[in-house]
């Protein structure tokens, strides 16, 4: 009897093991979901804002070029 009980409590020792290692497992997938995210977020954001600022400039050039060539024609 006692046989059977030490082979019942290492079948029950090695499942919460098993368990506590999945969980472990499934919480540091997780976090590294996350931290992708929002890398990919940030990234996304400092792409718009630096298209945003470029376009600025872009125009700002043109405006004044637009000015240069007409002031010429005169």
């Amino acid at each position: 009897m006692e046989n059977d009980d030490l082979k019942r409590i290492h079948a029950l020792e090695t499942a919460q093991a098993v368990q506590a290692a999945t969980v472990a497992g499934m919480e540091a997938t997780n976090a590294a979901a996350t931290v992708g995210m929002q890398a990919a977020q940030a990234a996304a954001q400092v792409g718009t804002w630096a298209v945003m600022a470029s376009s600025g400039i872009g125009l700002i050039v043109g405006i004044f070029l637009g000015i240069t060539i007409v002031k010429a024609k005169s």
